[in-house]
């Protein structure tokens, strides 16, 4: 028995469109200079609170960074509603999920920096629901590359991190699988460069995910 984690943003779903905007519109609300997607492609993953402290510069989030992550969080409906947003899954991704979801030798779940809403949003969208036994999201956890996300997970499944594979596109979910004693496996389709995901840890990169199929067994 194996458990097998996945990240939400950028391995999943390519949510960098919906993402930005909301960040951009933010940004523009407090008066602060309008992000490139570049710099809001490098803190997907980490909570909200950090993620706007990273791309102000900033070493820790502080009272301005809570109320912009509380206005994020009050205009990501609303941008997904106006502009169609739909978070698309990756080419490949539903394949892979039809195929190892059904199976009793694995236990599938998702870790995430986007909210617990957030992440039910996606499940009901695509479907998955049915498949992911075990979750945690930024409502629940420390920000990646904290370990808890995994820890946690393991200890709900009874499983330890041994038997457990995260699959992530960015150096922090790397860094946090490492950090719990899991596999880390980045994929290349997400938001992070594949040299960045190999320094970050990662035992694995793959481009595509049917690759993926290899690594879990």
């Amino acid at each position: 028995m194996k458990l097998i984690l996945f990240d939400c943003d950028g391995t999943l779903v390519d949510s960098v469109s919906l993402i930005h905007e909301t960040m951009r519109r933010t940004f523009l609300h407090f008066d602060k200079p309008e992000p490139k997607v570049e710099a809001t492609k490098a803190i997907i993953g980490l909570t909200l609170d950090i993620a706007i402290a990273r791309m102000l510069g900033r070493p820790h989030a502080g009272d301005e960074e809570v109320a912009m992550m509380a206005y994020y969080k009050s205009l990501f409906s609303e941008v997904r509603r106006d502009l169609d947003f739909r978070e698309p899954l990756f080419p490949g991704i539903r394949e892979l999920i039809d195929k190892i979801g059904p199976r009793d030798d694995l236990l599938i779940g998702a870790v995430t920096g986007k909210s617990r809403r957030g992440l039910d949003l996606i499940m009901e969208t695509h479907g998955f629901g049915k498949y992911f036994v075990v979750s945690r999201t930024a409502d629940d956890c420390p920000s990646k590359p904290h370990p808890a996300m995994v820890s946690e997970c393991c200890d709900e499944t009874g499983m330890v991190p041994g038997v457990t594979i995260v699959i992530g596109d960015a150096i922090y979910d790397m860094q946090m699988a490492k950090a719990a004693g899991a596999t880390a496996i980045g994929v290349s389709w997400g938001y992070a460069s594949v040299e960045d995901l190999w320094n970050a840890g990662a035992d694995a990169v793959v481009d595509h995910p049917s690759e993926l199929l290899a690594h879990i067994g």
